[in-house]
């Protein structure tokens, strides 16, 4: 049985005065301080990062991390885009299943505001098709193509994609974490300016800085030893083509479906109890299609129920959905933010979340999304 015990975050937002291996050793040093483990009881270490090589010329950031734990250890980076963190963290329940008595530290990281909007932008791009790039269209014009199809199809319209903005900076406000902890308006997200039609600034997520870890462990001794604990019920990750234009459906992540289904096929447990969620909410839109495709909400219905605000902390319903802020709010560090929701879950699970303490919830699921689609990662947890 694979258990999480520990997780840290760093504070998410514009950390200028750190470094990414700054953010990396505070996350690192900060998940140990609160398993009481020393870095000597560490077997192996997955590390999520998209951007290093891109931006800061890096590409052998596991020696580094060697480096800072001072110990010699197998030592694994994974990329995936936006779902580097989930990836790194799937790898690392695989490496458990094949390792027995061992304790994994898993740590996901980016430095993204040091350089240029157009340095960023262009390092995020390259995790959209060749095509895709030299057409010249960024992640925002890709969701918002994506959008334009929903939001048509199903005759909604801007005022329907605002309300995952408010809903998430309303959980943001609550997360002493969060890039962002002002609660906005409707008519804030709609008055703020676009990005790509149908796509506004709140309507985005925004360019961060930050590290997250977690200690996963199958030693029943450590198990035992913690106060906290979360079981690893499924950790599944499909990949799906990179191009928009070889998609089937523009109002679904194929992806998001497929790895939804086995996940809860391998966790043996039912939609209805999953009491709590962190989804990938890079985009307005990505929220809504990701309720959709990971069987939530019925398709096509993702425009109204979001209206209803029944997965608002608070609102009454039975599933609430990115009290951590979701990117939208919490911020997006990319490699980070993968670690980040499942430490949301795990937070949440153990009734730890403070302010915003989900009453109840036995089961959590995080849903991590590379790209426009291309790679999703979900993972469910239970207590």
């Amino acid at each position: 049985m694979n258990n999480i015990i520990g997780y840290y975050t760093t504070q998410f937002g514009e950390l200028w005065e750190k470094s990414l291996f700054d953010l990396v050793e505070e996350a690192i040093f900060g998940v140990l301080k609160q398993t009481n483990l020393e870095n000597k009881q560490i077997d192996a270490v997955f590390f999520g990062n998209m951007l290093a090589g891109v931006l800061e010329n890096n590409l052998h950031s596991t020696s580094k991390i060697a480096e800072i734990l001072k110990i010699n250890i197998p030592i694994f980076r994974a990329e995936a885009a936006c779902a580097s963190g989930g990836a790194a963290f799937n790898l690392a329940k695989t490496y458990l299943e094949a390792n027995s008595n061992k304790n994994v530290l898993v740590v996901g990281a980016e430095k993204m505001t040091d350089y240029s909007p157009e340095e960023a932008i262009t390092g995020l791009s390259a995790a959209a098709s060749g095509e895709e790039q030299e057409a010249g269209l960024t992640f925002p014009g890709l969701y918002g193509m994506i959008a334009n199809y929903y939001l048509e199809k199903y005759h909604y319209t801007e005022k329907n994609l605002s309300y995952v903005s408010v809903k998430n900076h309303f959980h943001g406000s609550l997360n002493e974490k969060a890039h962002f902890r002002k609660k906005i308006t409707i008519k804030d997200v709609l008055q703020s300016p676009y990005v790509a039609y149908p796509l506004k600034v709140l309507d985005s997520s925004p360019i961060s800085d930050g590290a997250a870890a977690v200690i996963l462990t199958n030693n029943y001794d450590m198990i035992k030893k913690q106060k906290h604990s979360a079981i690893v019920l499924a950790s599944e990750v499909i990949t799906d083509t990179i191009s928009l234009k070889e998609r089937k459906n523009l109002d679904e992540i194929l992806a998001t479906k497929m790895a939804a289904d086995v996940a809860f096929k391998k966790a043996k447990i039912n939609r209805r109890d999953i009491g709590i969620a962190e989804v990938h909410d890079c985009f307005s839109i990505a929220e809504i299609l990701a309720m959709e495709d990971l069987g939530f909400w019925k398709k096509g219905t993702g425009g109204q129920k979001i209206m209803e605000e029944s997965t608002m902390f608070g609102g009454g319903g039975n599933l609430v959905v990115n009290t951590s802020g979701g990117l939208k709010a919490a911020g997006h560090p990319v490699g980070a933010t993968g670690i980040k929701q499942i430490g949301e879950i795990f937070l949440q699970l153990t009734k730890q979340a403070e302010k915003r303490q989900v009453k109840n919830a036995k089961y959590g699921l995080a849903h991590n999304v590379g790209g426009s689609g291309g790679t999703a990662v979900v993972t469910i947890l239970g207590v």
